[in-house]
């Protein structure tokens, strides 16, 4: 019997009521996972706050650090299971999730899994926000393959990784990992791009089976709020594509950019601005990573 581990991860007080949600959908899966661990930044003050709050049941882990990939990492290093689960702090699972995750483990070959992950927005969808943007929420969005299929890497609000990727491969760069709100990403891109190098024939699959919902908060859809999370993905493939091909970039691009002539003024609009701050983020990324590489 295949041991499941999920970790969940968070660094502030304000997601309480997410956390607890998040928790809760964990215990009502149709198949239990093994154990449930989350991980908390470092402050004496958010770990006696989490301790007295959530279940017994659930394992809490200080992480060695701060940032996302710091917290991942801290709760690899703590899980007990064949394979390890990550779901983000805002999100919660579909009683289904685990049962329909763990298939895609049945063949040797899968070595990652991720799973869809559905927007639930507090105050509704903006209308300059077409699908194919709701990367910028953390979610699966139009371009992504519609059944399952073999995929360069999963989004992380839904991902899952037999134990021995990170025997293999390592774990999570802490240098491209969300920090607070630093919106740095791409850190499972990364792991999985390396962890390809090593083991070239093993299957990264995308099953839209698992799936997640994500909250998508007020100020989630504000403009500003896009437009700082896109210059951040510019900036975090920058850091990428020093070292791979960015292949999954270019498709998604030109696959976007052909979908304007289908589009409303408002989406128009909204996929532009957002493709253009992905390029000055990807320029000013560029010229860090270069400017670092000569000091």
């Amino acid at each position: 019997m295949v041991k499941f581990s999920v970790i969940v991860s968070t660094y502030t007080k304000e997601r309480e009521s997410d956390v607890l949600r998040c928790l809760d959908s964990l215990f009502n899966q149709s198949r239990k996972p093994d154990e449930v661990i989350l991980v908390l930044d470092p402050v004496d003050e958010l770990v006696e706050f989490y301790s007295g709050l959530v279940p017994d049941k659930v394992r809490i882990v200080i992480s060695s650090g701060f940032g996302l990939s710091n917290a991942r990492n801290s709760g690899i290093d703590n899980a007990k299971g064949d394979v390890i689960a990550f779901l983000d702090d805002d999100a919660w699972a579909d009683e289904r999730w685990l049962e329909n995750l763990l298939k895609n483990f049945e063949d040797e070959k899968v070595w990652v899994a991720g799973g869809r992950i559905v927007p639930v927005f507090d105050k509704g969808r903006p209308k300059w926000l077409s699908e194919e943007l709701d990367w910028i929420v953390g979610c699966t969005y139009k371009g992504m393959p519609e059944e399952q299929a073999e995929v360069r890497n999963p989004i992380g609000a839904n991902m899952a990784f037999r134990r021995e990727v990170f025997e293999v491969a390592g774990k999570f760069k802490t240098e491209i990992g969300r920090y607070g709100k630093k919106l740095l990403g791409s850190e499972e891109a990364e792991l999985c791009l390396r962890l390809k190098k090593f083991k070239p024939d093993v299957k990264v699959i995308y099953d839209p089976s698992a799936v997640v919902y994500h909250r998508v908060p007020e100020n989630r859809v504000k403009l500003s709020y896009a437009l700082k999370r896109a210059y951040y993905e510019g900036f975090s493939k920058a850091i990428l594509g020093k070292k791979y091909q960015l292949t999954t970039e270019k498709n998604y691009l030109r696959f976007i950019l052909r979908s304007l002539l289908r589009r409303k003024l408002d989406e128009i609009f909204g996929i532009l601005v957002v493709v253009l701050f992905v390029a000055l983020g990807n320029v000013h990324g560029y010229l860090h990573v270069n400017l670092l590489s000569k000091v």
